[in-house]
């Protein structure tokens, strides 16, 4: 049976999760709960019960914010007309901002979701090792959305149980060391629990923890008073290097040869994919995907009306990055001359046609319902990527770099030269933190990513971030013309340079404003933080 058939199946777990209004997230009881007493009986209810983790708890964050926030704050994404978009890239984004309001709601929505699952499966009298596994399962699922919290909002309000928040909805938030340090201890208890291979596809492994330990070690590593530092913290990076070793080398993933091809729904769970989101073919609204009717140039790619692409474009930046005959230029963006044989089939493919003087997402984009009947109108049934080994990949060399200003360590080299000669280009001799940043650019690029890897490097150079995205003048739009054969972009000096009005980059912009309808609702949140009291130690010695 197909992966999406069994997630669609198990949608029925839904009914024990309920349903939530748009500003109550953290206090609403669910409504039509089944009781947990009957409902977790076997393995197979446990299955059921965490299907949802995988799609619907997290569909308000992919709907917008996944890339509106990961590729358009960072400036990868250019989309002056697009609301979901240009708040972020243009730094001016508030407590009301649409597509933020939903990611936080979405992030507790995972949170409390998978505090629901854990509650209930302890309840369970089905055997202990069991048990413990799907506990992991719906830790892990936590664990990552608050490392997304921190990441965005620091400070946050970090709670286990549904009912407690539901009998005091005015709680202290706590501070952003110990929001990483509780995702930390939920990822390490997955790593610990998970099993090693999946038991339907889709689903993750211990593997997959190791994977996310070493992004969560990597960012941690540079957190600290100082955020001009310079240095990130080795014990940290050693961590994130040996977790990236662990997912790499005892895992049963593997880089797929073709980097075009990750982003096919023939390949949803290829042997890259470690950590997936997973949405249903003809599904209901909330397990769709719905980028393409955001990215698609025209209707004559989507072969419906869900095709709003044609003002969402690649920014001048992130054009720049790309080094000639770069396979992933075209797997990533649509340029003039481009063409793609897996769209419009039909019709032999699809060739773009249109001026040079702008480059539209090809990412996300995958054809019409001829071309693959998963394609429905606003759901393009593309996996979204959580979690990939090419990711893996940088965060060892990126830990193994450390604090030096270069290396030449040899197993670094290997696993970016991998990506590299994958992506069409010679292999690297050395390796600095400009190298590691660029390839992280180009290889994740509209994979919700970089704003991450911005934030991470502003925890210990901080003033360097800032210069990074001066440079970046986002306040003009410059005119360019893009040679698709080459992948060179030129400025254009037979059109005039226009000019926007943004925010200015400054401290303020590494953290996002708390949502204002929670603020209202929780008037603690603007108070100073409280430290978190731990209830369990860390696995970390355990782990390695």
């Amino acid at each position: 049976m197909s992966t999406n058939k069994i997630f669609y199946k198990l949608l029925i777990a839904t009914l024990f999760f309920g349903s939530y209004s748009c500003s109550d997230d953290l206090d609403i009881e669910p409504n039509d709960q089944i009781a947990r007493e009957n409902f977790f009986q076997s393995e197979a209810d446990f299955q059921a019960a965490t299907a949802p983790l995988y799609n619907r708890v997290w569909f308000s964050f992919n709907d917008k914010f996944y890339f509106g926030l990961g590729d358009g704050r960072s400036y990868n994404l250019y989309a002056p007309f697009s609301d979901y978009v240009y708040p972020f890239s243009d730094l001016t984004e508030t407590g009301l901002t649409g597509p933020l309001v939903e990611a936080w709601r979405s992030f507790y929505i995972v949170i409390q979701q998978s505090n629901n699952t854990i509650a209930a499966i302890n309840e369970s009298s089905v055997n202990e090792e069991t048990k413990m596994q799907y506990i992991a399962e719906a830790r892990f699922m936590r664990g990552v959305a608050y490392w997304y919290i921190a990441s965005l909002w620091g400070d946050a309000i970090i709670t286990t149980s549904q009912a407690e928040i539901i009998n005091n909805p005015i709680v202290n938030k706590s501070p952003r060391t110990d929001v990483f340090e509780f995702a930390i201890r939920d990822v390490e208890y997955a790593a610990m629990h998970l099993p090693e291979q999946a038991g339907q596809s889709g689903r993750i492994t211990k593997y997959t923890a190791y994977g996310m330990l070493s992004r969560l070690y990597l960012s941690y590593s540079g957190l600290s008073e100082n955020p001009n530092s310079g240095t990130r913290n080795q014990e940290l990076l050693d961590l994130a290097q040996m977790a990236a070793a662990t997912a790499i080398n005892e895992g049963p993933y593997s880089l797929l040869s073709d980097y075009s091809e990750l982003f096919m729904i023939e390949n949803n769970n290829n042997e890259e994919s470690m950590f997936a989101l997973q949405w249903v073919p003809n599904g209901e609204y909330g397990v769709t995907n719905p980028h393409q009717a955001y990215f698609a140039l025209g209707s004559e790619i989507t072969g419906d009306d869900a095709a709003w692409g044609y003002y969402t474009r690649a920014s001048y930046d992130i054009l720049e990055e790309y080094e000639r005959n770069d396979v992933r230029r075209q797997a990533t963006w649509m340029a003039d001359g481009d063409f793609y044989p897996e769209i419009s089939q039909a019709n032999g493919g699809y060739l773009v046609e249109h001026e040079n003087t702008y480059v539209n997402v090809k990412k996300g984009v995958v054809g019409s319902t001829r071309d693959n009947p998963n394609i429905t109108r606003m759901n393009s049934g593309l996996n979204t990527y959580m979690l990939r080994l090419g990711e893996v990949y940088l965060n060892y060399a990126e830990a193994a770099l450390g604090n030096n200003a270069s290396t030449s360590d040899p197993t670094a080299l290997m696993y970016v030269n991998e990506l590299r000669d994958r992506a069409g280009l010679a292999p690297k001799t050395s390796l600095t933190f400009e190298d590691l940043l660029h390839e992280r650019r180009v290889e994740l690029a509209m994979e919700g990513q970089f704003w991450y890897d911005l934030v991470r490097w502003s925890y210990y150079e901080q003033q360097e971030v800032i210069n990074y995205i001066d440079n970046q003048e986002r306040a003009e739009i410059l005119p360019f013309t893009y040679d698709a054969e080459t992948n060179t972009v030129s400025l254009d000096e037979t059109r005039d340079v226009e000019t926007r009005a943004v925010g200015d980059a400054d401290a303020s912009i590494f953290f996002l404003p708390y949502p204002e309808s929670e603020v209202v609702q929780n008037p603690l949140l603007r108070e100073e933080p409280v430290p978190y009291e731990f209830t369990e130690e860390r696995l970390t010695d355990e782990l390695f």
